[in-house]
C-alpha cells in the first residue's frame, strides 16, 4: 500500500518547492472561486451557454499572444521576478473582478475584458512558475513533483467550486470574488520566498548552433525571433510535440466545464449548487489518481499510459453526456439525484484521467528539455493546456446550442477517441516512449 500512495521525497527535500506548492495550493482555490462565479455570473446575465463559452475565447486570444512571448521572457530573466510581476497584476486584476461585483455593474463585456487581462498575466506567470520547478528538484523526482502539483490542483478543483457556488448562492459574486483575492496572497508570498532562479544560458544565442566561447551569456533584446526559436526547437522534438496534440485532442473536442451551468440549471435540478458539485467531481478524480500516485511515477512507457488515459477522458465525458441526453432538459423542480450521482461518477472517471495524462505529459516536457529552451516550451504548453480548454469551451458552447449540452459532450467525447488514435496511428514513436531511455 505505502507503494500506491504519492510520494512526498519533493517536499521533504525542497523547503523552496514545499513553500511553493502549498502558496499555490491555496492560491488556486481562490482561482476556482472566480472561475465558476465568472461562469454563473455571465450565465445570469445572459441565459446563454454560449456567452460562457465566450469567456474562453476572451481568455484565449491573450493567452496565445502572451504565452509563447512569456516563455522566452522567461527564459532571458530572473524567473523568480518574472513570476513575481506577473502574479501582482494577476492580483491587481482580481481585485478589479471583485469591485465590479460590489458596484454592481452588471456589463458581461467588461467581464469579457478582465478575464482577458488576466488570462494575459497566467500566460507569462505559469511559464515562469513551472520553469522554476525543475531547478529546485533532481530530474528523477519530477514526476512525483507533478503528481503534488496535480494533486494540489485538483483539491483546489473540488474546494473552490463547491466554495464558489455556494458563497455565490448564498452572498452574491462579490463575496466570491473578494476571497479570491485574499486567498491569492499565499502565491505572491510563495513566490517573493523563491531564491533567484536566472534561465542557464549558454553562448550568444540562447544556446544556439554557431555560439562563441567567451559570447555573452545571454541576448537581453526579447522579440519574435527568440519565440521562433523555441517553435523551431520544438520541430525537432517529436514526442514531447505529440503530447501538445493529444492534449489539444481531449480539451477542444471534449472539456465539459461550460455544460455545468446548464446541466445544473435545465438537466439535473439544483442550479448553481449542482454545478459545484459536478466541477467537484471532477476534481475528486484527480485527488485520488494523485493520492495513489506512488505507482504512476515509476511508470516506464509514458506514451502508452497518456494514450489510455486521454481514450478513457474522452469516453468518460461521453458518459456524462448521455446521462443528460437520458434525463432531458426538463428543468425539473427538484434535484434529479441518481442522474446526478451518474454525471458525477463519469466526471470523476474523466477528472482521474485527465491527471495521469497531465503528470506524464508534464514530466517528458521537463525532462527532455534542456533549461535554456525551457520557458519556451513551457510557453507553448500553457497555450494548449490553458487555450485548449478555452477554445473547448467555445466549441462546445456552440454544440450545445445546435443539438443540445447532452449530444455535444457525446459527440465531443468520441470525437477526442477517435482523433487521438489517429494521430497514435501517424506518430508510432509516441506509443514506444521509453522513459529509461527517452526520445523527445
Amino acid at each position: 500500500m505505502p507503494r500506491l500512495i504519492a510520494d512526498l521525497t519533493p517536499l521533504r527535500v525542497s523547503p523552496a518547492f514545499r513553500r511553493l506548492w502549498w502558496g499555490l495550493g491555496v492560491s488556486n482555490i481562490g482561482t476556482q472561486v472566480t472561475v465558476v462565479a465568472v461562469g454563473l455570473q455571465v450565465y445570469a446575465l445572459t441565459g446563454s451557454t454560449l456567452a460562457v463559452g465566450t469567456l474562453g475565447i476572451a481568455a484565449l486570444v491573450p493567452l496565445v499572444a502572451l504565452g509563447l512571448y512569456g516563455g522566452a521572457l522567461v527564459d532571458h530573466y530572473d524567473r523568480r521576478r518574472v513570476s513575481l510581476l506577473a502574479s501582482t497584476v494577476l492580483w491587481l486584476v482580481t481585485a478589479g473582478i471583485a469591485a465590479q461585483a460590489w458596484l454592481d455593474v452588471g456589463s458581461v463585456n467588461l467581464l469579457y475584458g478582465l478575464v482577458a487581462l488576466q488570462s494575459a498575466a497566467f500566460a507569462i506567470n505559469n511559464p515562469a512558475r513551472t520553469s522554476i520547478v525543475p531547478r529546485l528538484l533532481e530530474p528523477r523526482l519530477m514526476p512525483a513533483a507533478n503528481a503534488l502539483q496535480t494533486l494540489s490542483f485538483n483539491v483546489a478543483l473540488t474546494c473552490g467550486p463547491l466554495v464558489g457556488a455556494l458563497l455565490v448562492a448564498r452572498l452574491g459574486y462579490a463575496w466570491a470574488y473578494t476571497l479570491d483575492v485574499l486567498l491569492f496572497t499565499a502565491a505572491l508570498w510563495a513566490v517573493w520566498r523563491l531564491p533567484a532562479v536566472p534561465p542557464e544560458l549558454t553562448g550568444a544565442d540562447d544556446g544556439a548552433a554557431g555560439a562563441v566561447a567567451g559570447a555573452p551569456a545571454r541576448r537581453r533584446v526579447v522579440g519574435l525571433s527568440s519565440v521562433l526559436d523555441g517553435l523551431r526547437y520544438l520541430a525537432t522534438r517529436p514526442n514531447v510535440r505529440t503530447t501538445f496534440v493529444v492534449d489539444l485532442a481531449a480539451m477542444v473536442l471534449a472539456f465539459p466545464r461550460v455544460l455545468w451551468p446548464a446541466a445544473g440549471a435545465l438537466y439535473l435540478g439544483g442550479g448553481e449548487t449542482t454545478t459545484g458539485l459536478l466541477a467537484a467531481g471532477f476534481a475528486v478524480g484527480g485527488i485520488l489518481a494523485s493520492v495513489f500516485s506512488g505507482a504512476l511515477v515509476r511508470v516506464r512507457w509514458q506514451g502508452r499510459v497518456i494514450v489510455w488515459a486521454i481514450t478513457a477522458w474522452g469516453l468518460s465525458v461521453a458518459a456524462f453526456g448521455a446521462v443528460l441526453v437520458a434525463v432531458g432538459p426538463d428543468a425539473p423542480d427538484g434535484v434529479l439525484w441518481g442522474a446526478v450521482v451518474l454525471a458525477g461518477v463519469a466526471l470523476l472517471l474523466a477528472g482521474g484521467s485527465d491527471a495521469i495524462s497531465s503528470v506524464f505529459r508534464q514530466s517528458i516536457l521537463q525532462t527532455a528539455t534542456p533549461d535554456h529552451m525551457r520557458g519556451r516550451l513551457q510557453g507553448v504548453f500553457i497555450v494548449v493546456v490553458a487555450g485548449g480548454p478555452r477554445l473547448g469551451e467555445m466549441v462546445l458552447g456552440a454544440e450545445a446550442t445546435w443539438f443540445g449540452e447532452g449530444w455535444a459532450a457525446v459527440v465531443g467525447g468520441l470525437a477526442c477517441v477517435a482523433v487521438l488514435w489517429l494521430v497514435v496511428r501517424l506518430q508510432p514513436r509516441f506509443w514506444r516512449y521509453d522513459a529509461h531511455h527517452p526520445e523527445p
